[in-house]
């Protein structure tokens, strides 16, 4: 096996496991059961609020999904040494500090919505006090910004933007139609071009990649605003759900799925046809195949539940198409 497969099957065999306990489950968005009279809902522990606070699942696929873009597109052949160079964990550590802070900073300013939408699942407010939480927000954005700032001034540039984009997602662009959506989508594409802009090794298959995340990251936030639409429509937020309805938000999904399906299927055709077959197999098994599944459930989608469990699969896709990468190392 190709070392850069051993090394990345590694660290998703330690990631996944660790992130496994954190991941909502399929009624996570529902309320709690009542404990009963003078019961008291369990609270989780310290380290497991902090973990659901900056989405600890979240930040590991986002580091995994930099080191198979290093690893497999950029660097195939290289040693680990090279892979895993100093600058190349800076910039790892300052992609996941921003990030975090962003869904500090979103928590922060969603702490009513999300006490409607989800009440088991609130941290900032509950569980960490807001001062702190912004306190800890202004220091992992500095923290990212400073880190990618002293490996490179454009580096340094295109994550001072991620974080000032990320603070006006969650104070604004997310309750304005698409704005937000299309918001968190170039944010995700970003982060797969990141190894790319520090490197500069001009391959295409990167920007590929990052479409691909972009198109599933629409469709993702799109469903995940008609899930929370209850909480969104009792604070004045205009997301697409509100603003033209359940039916037609769902053909603008189905409209970014569409684009995302057709992508995939041009990468599986030319994987075939130039006889890598793991990748073609990879991709059309478990990566065309289930956005098809997601595309039929969508048009059938009518409750929260449908919504929320279609949001779960749109992330285990994205993991899939990641994972894809591992076929490109040869």
């Amino acid at each position: 096996m190709h070392p850069a497969k051993q090394g990345c099957i590694f660290v998703l065999l330690f990631a996944l496991p660790l992130a496994m306990p954190l991941l909502p489950s399929a009624s996570a968005s529902s309320p709690s059961p009542d404990p009963g009279p003078g019961g008291a809902q369990p609270e989780a522990s310290g380290g497991r609020q902090l973990a659901r606070l900056v989405r600890l699942p979240n930040l590991l696929i986002m580091g995994l999904c930099m080191v198979l873009v290093r690893a497999c597109l950029l660097l195939p052949n290289s040693p680990w040494r090279q892979v895993l160079a100093p600058g190349f964990g800076l910039l790892v550590l300052a992609a996941l500090s921003v990030g975090a802070a962003g869904y500090i900073i979103n928590d922060y300013y969603d702490v009513k919505i999300d006490a409607i939408n989800r009440p088991g699942r609130l941290v900032v407010g509950k569980a960490v006090n807001r001062r702190h939480a912004m306190l800890a927000h202004l220091i992992l954005s500095g923290l990212g910004v400073g880190l990618s700032g002293w490996l490179s001034p454009w580096l340094g540039l295109v994550n001072l933007g991620s974080a000032l984009l990320l603070w006006g997602y969650s104070v604004r662009f997310k309750r304005v139609a698409l704005v937000g959506n299309l918001s968190i989508a170039t944010l995700t594409a970003a982060l797969v071009l990141l190894p790319e802009l520090q490197l500069r090794t001009g391959h295409e298959a990167v920007w590929s990649y990052a479409l691909a995340a972009f198109l599933l990251t629409v469709v993702r936030e799109i469903v995940k605003d008609v899930e929370d639409m209850r909480g969104d429509a009792q604070h004045d937020c205009r997301t697409l759900p509100i603003v033209w309805g359940v039916p037609r938000t769902k053909w603008i999904a189905g409209f970014f799925l569409l684009c995302l399906a057709l992508l995939v299927m041009g990468a599986c055709s030319r994987a075939l046809l130039t006889r890598q077959w793991e990748l073609g197999l990879w991709l059309l098994l478990l990566v065309l195949v289930p956005l098809l599944l997601v595309a039929y459930h969508l048009r059938r989608a009518d409750r929260k539940k449908h919504f929320a469990r279609l949001s779960s699969w749109c992330k285990w896709v994205m993991l899939a198409g990641v994972l894809s990468m591992l076929w490109m190392a040869g």
